[in-house]
């Protein structure tokens, strides 16, 4: 038995943990295809297997409005924040407010982050160099990747100092070989609540239910909290 999972890379590192135990239990192999949230949007609209969908709570809602998800299903795992990252071992860079985030951009040798228009952390991200008016200096320092988790694996094998990174904080902390060095300082930051929701096509919803409930339930509460989700 299968069960198909299109999850944002955001709870990539939750589902890992997950997985191992809900296949062992049910008899099942999920198979998850994870990244921008933009691009998995595209995929499930364009008609990909899925029976369990991670997406941003604003898609979710949106596709429960259009009867695609199954309203009654969803369910919030929790607020992620944007934050910096540097290489394993890096000095720890200032990021506290608007001028020390500046002065650390400008610094940077180079600037990994996910997809700067499908990518929720890069869409933002992009937004903060223009804030901070730092976009067109930056240009040719930037390193944009298909997805956080990309962005983040790519910062960790650059064998170079003087890196930073920006992703969805969930992503750099199940990223091995780099660091968080915080979230993104007031005025700059983003945290995006995530949702997730039985598909209307799901094969079968009562196995998609009992996974949903795995993920979003009181059981994971820790976990998500560990994962960097921000639980209420």
């Amino acid at each position: 038995m299968q069960l198909d999972l299109i999850c944002a890379g955001a709870a990539k590192g939750l589902v890992e943990a997950l997985r191992p135990t809900f296949e062992a239990a049910n008899g099942v192999t999920i198979t998850a295809t994870f990244g921008a949230v933009g691009a998995l949007r595209e995929k499930f609209d364009g008609g990909a297997p899925c029976d369990v969908l991670v997406l941003t709570r604003a898609v979710q809602d949106q596709l429960a409005h259009d009867r695609q998800v199954i309203g009654g299903t969803v369910a919030s795992l929790g607020r992620v924040p944007t934050g910096i990252a540097v290489r394993s071992g890096e000095a720890m860079p200032a990021i506290g407010d608007g001028a020390n985030l500046r002065a650390t951009l400008l610094a940077a040798r180079r600037l990994y982050f996910p997809d700067p228009q499908r990518a929720t952390a890069g869409i933002h991200f992009m937004k903060v160099l223009r804030t901070l008016q730092i976009d067109g200096a930056v240009a040719a320092r930037l390193a944009p990747h298909a997805s956080g988790a990309v962005a983040m694996q790519a910062l960790a094998d650059a064998n170079e100092p003087g890196l930073v990174g920006c992703t969805q904080v969930t992503e750099i902390l199940y990223s091995p070989g780099v660091e968080l060095v915080g979230v993104l300082p007031p005025g700059y930051d983003l945290a995006t609540d995530y949702a997730v929701g039985v598909t209307a096509r799901a094969r079968d919803a009562d196995l998609a239910a009992r996974f949903l409930a795995m993920l979003a339930g009181r059981d994971a509460h820790a976990l998500r909290e560990r994962s960097g989700f921000l639980q209420e």
